[in-house]
């Protein structure tokens, strides 16, 4: 592969980078950043369902190596997880940092420099974790890491439930989008996470991403530059709708979308609630649901190994 670099610094240079990070400060003035709509003014000390002002909160930055293998590489993914969360999933398996605000309020030249120490680390990307509610702090801490010298392609690690205004804010800023795409039915979406809306939001969320950056393209070393990568946890009982999520992943998206069908699932949070998600995913489950995943003509799935119960 020949010389790449980054989206963002072409856009820095263009000088098209001030008015999106305008923009998105704007937004907090009455916020409709996600979905939610809530309409709050994070800027005067307002505070919608994320729970988040105009200051990035941050449980924990560090590289990582449970990713993808595309992100991960040889010294890992720069993993920077954003407390609070603007879905509300009765399961998530990242309980305390979403639903429980673990983790600290810092400023916007701490987030430039986290980016920084990871990318000296020699981590091969920075990987934002459940951003979708702190968009603006992101943009804000962009450019004081480009004066830094930040390089490395940036990851948008999101649930998927994401405006797509404001993924246009983020056109030329961001090099790999990493969606979730949790469920396909409205009623199930209410249930696990008080979003009936969901599935609509996440399709139009997700054309819009893969227009922004196509298909995952990878180094010579394997390693992704830019690109959408899509993520699937299968649910007990087929309440994910597995099937109809990988049809429009093929059909309506593209063929060649590099999708990691997980089966990691177990009993997390409030899980307890729902009867079918009581149990652990059973080895069984997850093979079909990668079958249905290549019936539907995928081909690029995510390979390691899963680590689940038998039942």
């Amino acid at each position: 592969m020949g010389q790449w670099e980054p989206v963002y610094l072409e856009t820095q240079r263009r000088g098209l980078l001030k008015a999106k990070i305008q923009a998105a400060s704007d937004i907090l003035n009455q916020c409709n950043l996600c979905p939610r709509n809530c309409l709050v003014d994070r800027h005067h000390g307002e505070r919608g369902l994320c729970r988040t002002g105009d200051q990035p909160i941050v449980s924990s930055f560090s590289p990582h190596f449970g990713e993808e293998d595309p992100l991960v590489g040889r010294h890992g993914s720069g993993t920077i997880f954003f407390t609070h969360c603007n879905l509300y999933c009765i399961f998530c398996q990242n309980w305390e940092i979403s639903h429980g605000g673990e983790g600290e309020e810092i400023s916007v030249p701490d987030l430039s420099a986290m980016m920084l120490i990871l990318q000296k680390r020699g981590c091969h990307n920075i990987n934002f974790v459940t951003p979708s509610h702190q968009v603006a702090q992101i943009l804000e801490a962009l450019p004081l890491a480009i004066e830094g010298g930040l390089r490395v392609p940036l990851v948008y690690n999101t649930g998927g439930y994401d405006a797509v205004e404001t993924l246009r804010l983020l056109d030329g800023v961001i090099d790999i989008y990493m969606p979730d795409f949790k469920f396909w039915d409205p009623k199930v979406a209410a249930q696990l996470s008080e979003a009936e809306d969901y599935p609509e939001v996440a399709r139009q969320a997700l054309k819009e991403m893969h227009r922004q950056v196509g298909d995952l393209v990878l180094d010579d070393d394997g390693v992704a530059r830019r690109g959408l990568l899509v993520r699937h946890l299968v649910l007990p009982d087929g309440l994910a709708g597995t099937k109809e999520v990988m049809e429009f992943l093929a059909q309506e998206i593209s063929p060649n979308t590099y999708v990691n069908v997980m089966g990691q699932y177990r009993p997390c949070g409030r899980a307890d609630e729902h009867p079918s998600l009581r149990k652990f995913l059973t080895g069984l489950e997850h093979a079909q649901a990668q079958q249905l995943a290549r019936q539907a003509g995928l081909t690029r799935l995510d390979h390691r190994e899963k680590l689940f119960r038998w039942l």
